[in-house]
């Protein structure tokens, strides 16, 4: 990492830093009622209590490698990601082809753009009835949900990128006597590269704020359900672990998708490294 990197991610924590100084010394004062918000270093406490295994290390009960993993937090992070993950290649598999489809046809277009529009702006979480009705409880209904909020933002920014390829493109392909399937596999889709890489970022994002959602309804186990169970004891200090659990899961994913939108988009934006 370059030096204006460092400086840069150093300027990126004062704020959060200043916030939890700011938090602590009104905890310790007194000015904070810890039953409604803990002071930092309790629920740093309680989010160490939350990562380790619940007990004593047995050799008999299995090896130390899976004791190691044995501790909520950590159940919980794969059990929420797994559902991410299911749930989003379902929602953007299906959006991805979908999306090319209708922004290259105007007939398709016009057929499924009302339908889509329709469709678009009803939540995810609007779902959830009718989620548990035909799947149940556990994980089906949670996928369902995740890959409904998935959806959408990728179709439309698929659709947006393969109609809103400059046409100075598309005449330069059509001069050198490209055909079709040429014009679509080496010039639109290559353009269109950029807003499908932002959808799949959003989709991305909205994905995992579903599965919190979905958890607290439809799930025993994972980050969401587990910050209901907090509540239903009054534990604050560990809804605010789990909160921040969630919050550095989700940055950690942002950053992910962030250099590997810079890694596939070097091209576009003209980089050699």
């Amino acid at each position: 990492m370059t030096q204006a990197k460092w400086r840069e991610s150093a300027v990126g924590l004062v704020v959060p830093v200043v916030i939890v100084a700011l938090w602590q010394t009104g905890a310790m004062m007194g000015l904070i009622n810890p039953q409604v918000l803990p002071s930092p270093w309790a629920v740093l406490l309680k989010w160490i209590e939350y990562a380790l295994p619940l007990t004593a290390f047995d050799p008999a009960a299995g090896s130390r490698l899976a004791w190691m993993f044995s501790g909520e937090l950590l159940i919980d992070t794969m059990g929420s990601m797994y559902r991410v993950v299911v749930g989003f290649v379902i929602g953007a598999g299906l959006a991805l082809p979908l999306g090319l489809a209708m922004g290259s046809s105007r007939t398709l277009y016009a057929w499924l753009n009302p339908l889509m529009q329709v469709l678009r702006p009803i939540p995810p979480i609007a779902y959830i009835p009718l989620a548990i009705l035909w799947f149940g409880l556990g994980n089906a209904p949670a996928v369902f949900l995740i890959a409904i909020g998935a959806f959408f933002p990728v179709l439309m920014n698929t659709i947006a990128g393969v109609r809103q390829v400059d046409s100075i493109y598309i005449r330069a392909a059509r001069n050198l006597g490209a055909s079709q399937s040429t014009m679509f596999l080496r010039v639109m889709l290559p353009a269109a590269v950029p807003y499908i890489l932002s959808g799949v970022r959003i989709g991305i994002g909205t994905a995992f704020i579903v599965v919190i959602v979905s958890e607290m309804i439809a799930v025993n186990n994972g980050l969401g359900f587990r910050i209901l169970e907090a509540r239903e004891y009054f534990w604050s200090d560990k809804i605010v672990a789990g909160m921040i659990s969630i919050g550095l899961l989700g940055l950690g994913i942002d950053i992910a998708m962030n250099k590997l939108n810079n890694h596939l988009l070097r091209w576009h934006r003209g980089l050699e490294n």
